[in-house]
């Protein structure tokens, strides 16, 4: 792992969840954008030293909704920057770390993404990260 590349939050009022961020903390938003495949809309918020990333569902059925809907708005997932996400997955899996799938997807800024399971990993759910060098995050 290379850093720490962001903290994801899960939101059930992307206005007024960004009004806080911006207006009652001082951060600077840096985008919105739509995840279809994760079914969420993105808010990347610059923090200085860390972004957070703000997901609020869209629909019922996605996978930050129904954290939601089991475990309430707050801390969803906390996402490690790497270099090389294949090789990184691979390396766990021979760990023993369970893994949500096994092939990176294409996330928010058109990173390559994949989750690690919260039980092989103390109860919190990890992301890997890898950016596109046509990224904006």
């Amino acid at each position: 792992m290379e850093k720490v590349d962001h903290i994801g939050i899960a939101v059930t009022n992307m206005d007024e969840s960004i009004h806080y961020y911006i207006h009652t903390l001082g951060l600077k938003l840096i985008a919105i954008e739509e995840v279809e495949s994760q079914k969420v809309r993105v808010a990347f918020i610059d923090a200085g030293n860390i972004k957070f990333e703000l997901l609020e569902p869209i629909g019922e059925d996605g996978p930050v909704s129904k954290f939601i809907a089991k475990r309430g708005v707050g801390v969803h997932h906390i996402a490690f920057g790497v270099s090389d996400i294949r090789t990184r997955l691979s390396e766990l899996k021979e760990k023993g770390v369970q893994l949500l799938q096994d092939e990176p997807k294409i996330g928010a800024g058109g990173a390559e993404v994949a989750f690690l399971h919260p039980k092989s990993s103390y109860g919190v759910l990890y992301e890997l990260c890898q950016k596109s060098s046509k990224g904006t995050q």
